[in-house]
């Protein structure tokens, strides 16, 4: 039997994710509608900028995984980073929400794609040996999802926080606000770094994977690519996240431009990640009396549902009605905040098995730079999408054209991507049951010869 971690390792790890979703939420969420509605950049530059940005993570994202992997100090191999990567990330995010004096359109999107750059860097720093940690703090199936679920309360909390604020702060996303916009980054610049010292001095990492021999790069890249459910668990991942990137980026103009009703924001995005909170107790407990791979396919089939019938609304649809779908949205969002998390570490036993080693680093690093590869594509086609259907910035009355643009990123669009990850999750070979198979082998394993894990 696996030792079950307490409740202050759990919530020491969990608050960790705060900052990474305060930052990744309200980038998401606020960057796209500031470089064109504050900034006065059209749709269409500032896709350039934003895919820019995404794009340097191409490169960076296995580049840390594998230096966590063989990073050896008394701190342990992921801590360090939490350490030493906190002041650059909270710096780097408060350069996005400078509304630098340029009138040059060139200069301003150069500009925004180094800063881009500059905050994926820092943040890529810190949260890949952060997502880690997961499969090194716990090896048991259940309490990995226990864990999860801990780090997805503090970023559904974070993402909460993100959609309700900012907006109280900046007042309206318009040229007159931008030294508003720029305050609430310094002040969520700021909350944002310190949770990851509080996981620093909170967490400690097991020391039979820090003195493992760590193989070489292509290796690594080789283990995660002859790994089944690695593939699969990545495919689930990166469906949702693209969905979750989709929605975080267009929710506030389906708000704004759809419903009317963007004085009435912060209050909508507040129902449904509240909602999802006190959803995820829920999709553990499912996840326990079922498995992850079947709670994650009712909880995305339920989440597109939702969305297919939210486009139907519109400016004279009730508040209410509205509130409730926000409600039955939240229920989906919170399913997918844990349940892809917590599959993804499962892949790391099988990957030990296999090969005698631990790559938790490269896994990671590949899972996020997937995303961040199909997000640099996906959320500039949006905006693209918004500018080839006429979207004007700032227009009280948008055309037809772009209100069923509009729709379309919201609803047809990321469902048709959840239900790309249901296949995925269909396809899983990993349950319960095997997985409890590997780690039994693992541990006979380990006790026939000590010296490879000691």
């Amino acid at each position: 039997m696996a030792e079950r971690l307490s409740r202050r390792t759990k919530f020491a790890y969990g608050i960790g994710d705060t900052g990474f979703s305060l930052t990744t939420t309200i980038a998401a969420a606020y960057f796209a509608i500031f470089l064109t509605d504050v900034v006065g950049i059209s749709p269409g530059i500032a896709a350039i900028a934003i895919f820019v940005g995404r794009t340097w993570d191409y490169f960076n994202d296995p580049f840390i995984g594998h230096i966590s992997d063989r990073t050896r100090t008394r701190w342990g191999r992921r801590r360090p980073f939490l350490l030493f990567g906190a002041l650059p990330f909270a710096i780097a995010f408060m350069l996005l929400w400078w509304r630098p004096p340029f009138t040059s359109t060139t200069a301003l999107v150069i500009y925004y794609a180094l800063a881009y750059v500059l905050f994926d860097s820092a943040a890529t720093f810190t949260y890949m040996p952060f997502y880690a940690l997961t499969p090194e703090l716990t090896s048991d199936y259940d309490e990995r999802t226990a864990l999860t679920t801990y780090r997805m309360f503090f970023s559904i909390l974070g993402s909460l926080i993100a959609f309700t604020i900012p907006l109280m702060i900046v007042n309206g996303f318009s040229p007159q606000n931008a030294d508003r916009v720029m305050t609430m980054g310094i002040i969520f610049g700021i909350a944002s770094g310190l949770p990851l010292l509080v996981t620093f001095f909170g967490t400690r990492e097991r020391q039979e994977f820090m003195q493992q021999e760590q193989p070489g790069i292509k290796e690594s890249l080789r283990a995660a690519f002859k790994n089944r459910p690695f593939i699969f668990s990545a495919g689930i991942f990166l469906a949702t996240w693209i969905c979750m990137d989709i929605l975080q980026t267009t929710l506030l103009y389906f708000i704004k431009y759809v419903m009317y009703k963007e004085e009435q924001s912060d209050l909508i995005m507040g129902v449904i990640f509240v909602v999802a909170i006190f959803a995820l107790p829920a999709w553990e407990w499912i996840s326990r009396r079922w498995n992850k791979r079947k709670a994650y396919i009712f909880g995305s089939a339920f989440l597109a549902t939702v969305l297919m019938v939210l486009i139907s609304l519109n400016a004279a649809t009730p508040f209410n009605l509205l509130l409730g779908l926000c409600v039955l949205a939240g229920i989906g969002v919170g399913a997918a905040h844990v349940l892809p998390w917590a599959i993804i570490p499962d892949a790391i036993e099988w990957d030990e098995l296999n090969t005698g080693e631990r790559h938790e680093g490269m896994f990671y690093s590949l899972v996020t730079l997937m995303q961040k590869i199909a997000s640099s594509l996906a959320i500039p086609l949006v905006l693209l999408v918004l500018d080839a259907t006429g979207y004007v910035p700032n227009a009280i009355n948008q055309p037809d054209n772009a209100m069923l643009g509009i729709r379309i990123v919201i609803g047809p669009i990321p469902s048709v991507i959840l239900f790309l990850g249901i296949l995925f999750a269909v396809l899983y070979p990993l349950d319960r049951e095997r997985f409890s198979e590997v780690n039994r082998e693992l541990e006979t394993r380990r006790a026939i010869t000590p010296e490879k894990a000691a």
